[in-house]
């Protein structure tokens, strides 16, 4: 089975599924269903699907001359044949061949950009691979030109817009704009950064286990996860992290981090996606990323951060956007995630997946943290506790083309070498609902295939097993979460292309197809193979799954056992 994107005709499964921080859920569209005639135009339905507010006040139609600024996502030629692609494992392509074969085509991009001006739309911009057209325009501009409906609310304190029905385009559009992003400003998106001074251990540090209730320094994981001096560093690979808000004290807090441990200063380049924000409420987790991921690789080429202007799906959308358009680094981390059912109703899955999926043909592999509520997605604010959200997998993790990655907790020797890990209990995991699993899962994923298994791999996430961090000039200990797992694997990954000269592709099909050909079983259940390029663990649960032998929806592969993988990865 080939993957595939979030599709538009899953919308009426939706129906009584809550989504993100279990405030929003879905009523029946009110707007015209695909084909219909309305004051004698034809509208086409987009992915973009209504999203009323559970537990939200209403305050009444938005202002409607609000300026906001909308995104018209405009949909791959022949993305089956990409996939395609990649199931049989083709050679990455390079961003030129990508947008000849690919990409829309210029005279669908004018042909959109055009029907935007003629609506009253200004500041019309397209992203290089010709997936995004961005607009602003007033809210009455927006509800006539897609034909929806904006509402107000008070949501968790907060006045926030959102479309109380769904997306529409004219029918001429209707193979050529896919979704619509913008029509709501909630923040749904998370970081899973975790620390010991608000959680309670998985473990207690009576448990006879050696070294735990530990923090390590970025830098010391490589030896704990096998890298011998012998092991290529990242010197040769660009990574990237897709960060939010003013970056300026983030960089400081890297080069003290570096210099604390002796390690090279990394390259470092700020991309802003959109404008520029001063927010920094969210720069301890961009500390986590990028310690992590350069500490874990030792020394990268170059570390880009993609920065967007808010932490909307829309403006992460763009940041993403910008990493696979550019090209430039083989791999990506983001530490963040919501509820995937918000992101298939508001139309960024289909974005998204549409961009990682450029990334993966283009050889890049990205890797988003599995979420720190056990088997279930978060809701604020109890974002940790394992369970307490909705049995829902997170997004970007639950996409096809990205590598999701869940959480453990590290047990060391006294030498800091490495003992045994155990399922962290708030590592995410699950199956999804809306995103079709991936070919490579086939036959190592146990039960049902017909929606991807979380978390493909693990690293450490527990803060009691936790990171050192350098946050506002100061050492702070006991840091944890799938924030660090994520960029963690990343860092091991920027190692692994190193000593592979940058070939080896999206990291997904590598990984499982390293694991299948370790010395398989054949069970009632999956194909369980055992190879020394993965620890396999065993241990643990994250409240609805345990750890089992071989893949589980706890840990997925397992963790990296870096030098053996090095060798047998191809």
């Amino acid at each position: 089975m080939t993957p595939a994107l979030g599709r538009r005709g899953l919308g009426r499964a939706a129906a009584a599924v809550l989504c993100a921080g279990g405030v929003a859920g879905l009523a029946g569209l009110s707007a015209p269903p695909a084909g219909a005639s309305v004051h004698g135009n034809s509208w086409a339905a987009t992915a973009t699907k209504a999203l009323p507010l559970r537990g939200a006040r209403a305050l009444g139609a938005t202002n409607p001359r609000k300026m906001i600024t909308v995104r018209a996502v405009l949909e791959l030629r022949d993305r089956a044949a990409l996939d395609r692609r990649l199931a049989t494992n083709a050679a990455p392509l390079s961003r030129s061949q990508f947008e000849a074969r690919f990409a829309p085509t210029p005279q669908e991009v004018a042909t959109v950009r055009g029907y935007l001006a003629r609506e009253g739309f200004r500041q019309l911009s397209v992203t290089g691979n010709r997936l995004l057209v961005s607009a602003t325009g007033s809210v009455g501009d927006v509800e006539r030109a897609f034909h929806t409906s904006l509402r107000t609310f008070r949501l968790a304190g907060k006045v926030v817009f959102a479309n109380t029905s769904g997306a529409f385009v004219p029918a001429r559009l209707s193979k050529t704009v896919g979704a619509v992003l913008g029509l709501n400003d909630i923040v749904a998106l998370h970081s899973t950064l975790r620390s010991t001074r608000n959680t309670k251990p998985s473990l207690t540090a009576s448990s006879g286990v050696p070294q735990y209730d530990v923090s390590y320094q970025p830098n010391q994981f490589a030896g704990i996860y096998g890298a011998t001096a012998a092991t290529p560093n990242g010197h040769k690979t660009s990574i990237a992290i897709i960060t939010e808000g003013n970056l300026t004290q983030v960089v400081k807090d890297l080069r003290i981090e570096e210099k604390i441990n002796h390690l090279p200063q990394v390259p470092v380049s700020i991309v802003h996606a959109g404008v520029a924000s001063p927010d920094t409420s969210a720069a301890d987790e961009w500390d986590m990323d990028t310690q992590t991921s350069t500490g874990m690789a030792w020394d990268v080429k170059r570390l880009y951060l993609y920065d967007a202007t808010s932490l909307t799906d829309s403006d992460l959308a763009l940041a993403i956007n910008k990493f696979v358009s550019q090209d430039v680094a083989q791999g990506g981390s983001a530490s963040l995630g919501e509820c995937e059912t918000f992101p298939y109703l508001d139309g960024s899955m289909f974005a998204d997946d549409e961009a990682f999926a450029e990334g993966a043909v283009q050889g890049q592999s990205f890797f988003a943290s599995s979420g720190d509520t056990g088997a279930a997605c978060a809701v604020a604010p109890t974002n940790g506790v394992p369970d307490s959200g909705l049995p829902n997998v997170n997004y970007p993790a639950s996409s096809p083309y990205v590598t999701a990655v869940g959480g453990t907790t590290l047990l060391t020797n006294s030498n800091n070498s490495y003992y045994n890990e155990i399922a962290w209990n708030a590592g995410g995991g699950g199956t999804s609902i809306w995103e079709t699993a991936p070919y490579w899962q086939n036959g190592v994923v146990p039960g049902s295939t017909a929606g991807k298994g979380v978390p493909d791999i693990a690293m450490d996430a527990d803060p009691y097993s936790g990171v050192t961090l350098v946050m506002d000039g100061t050492e702070s200990p006991g840091w944890g979460g799938t924030s660090l797992s994520s960029p963690l694997a990343l860092g091991v990954w920027a190692r692994l292309e190193t000593g592979h000269n940058n070939r080896l592709g999206m990291a997904s099909i590598a990984l499982y197809k390293t694991y299948g050909a370790g010395s398989c079983t054949s069970l009632s259940l999956a194909d369980i193979c055992s190879t020394p390029a993965f620890h396999d663990i065993t241990l643990g649960t994250n409240g609805g799954f345990v750890a089992t032998p071989g893949w589980d929806y706890t840990t997925g592969l397992g963790s990296f056992d870096i030098a053996p993988m090095e060798r047998l990865i191809k």
